[in-house]
């Protein structure tokens, strides 16, 4: 009686491991499938800039109206500086640049610091027309680049720099900057300076 009781028992703990058994292999199936499916889809984050409409940015690519915003606001910031707010100027340009090319811009930006610290020159820059690329991940703006000296404007020159980008993710960031050079019909302007010194 005792042995029967005993036999009945152990198969029924055979039958509640067996059944934990599946239900782990089941679950790790389920979790192999689940994290698979979540890195080949495409993560894509909503933003909401002061716009009357959201932009939405995704790891499948760079959308041109979100390069085209970047573009205006990189530009903006980049070109207009003054004596009072170098160290600001450059740490917010540092802040959008890709970790690639982050030496050589320090470098460049350094450079105007250094040259324009102490001066009474500054410089703004209103912008007529922009191009984007999303594909090559190149943006230019064309416009006229202005030189203060104190209150008196000493120069307007139109001109058009081109920013190029690396987009990683869902993280677009600043490789390169600068003046294009006109250079022969069907070909690539080439940049020159990264940024314009001042005048």
């Amino acid at each position: 009686m005792e042995a029967g009781f005993s036999q009945a028992q152990a198969q029924r703990v055979l039958k509640q491991r067996n059944m934990l058994v599946l239900a782990s292999a089941g679950l790790a199936i389920v979790t192999i499938f689940s994290l698979i499916a979540a890195s080949e889809r495409d993560r894509e984050i909503v933003l909401q800039p002061v716009l009357t409409r959201q932009i939405e940015i995704s790891s499948a690519g760079v959308s041109r109206e979100y390069l085209e915003l970047v573009t205006r606001d990189a530009s903006v910031m980049m070109l207009n500086r003054s004596p009072q707010n170098l160290d600001y100027w450059m740490e917010s340009v540092l802040r959008i640049v890709h970790p690639s090319a982050y030496g050589r811009i320090k470098g460049d930006l350094l450079k105007i610091v250094n040259d324009q610290r102490g001066s009474s020159v500054s410089q703004f820059f209103t912008m007529e027309a922009m191009r984007v690329d999303p594909k090559r991940l190149t943006s230019e703006t064309t416009g006229t680049l202005h030189t203060m000296v104190g209150r008196q404007e000493v120069g307007a020159v139109k001109r058009t720099f081109r920013l190029e980008w690396n987009y990683t993710g869902v993280e677009l960031r600043l490789t390169g900057f600068g003046i294009v050079v006109p250079n022969k019909p069907g070909e690539d302007a080439p940049i020159g300076a990264t940024l314009p010194a001042p005048q």
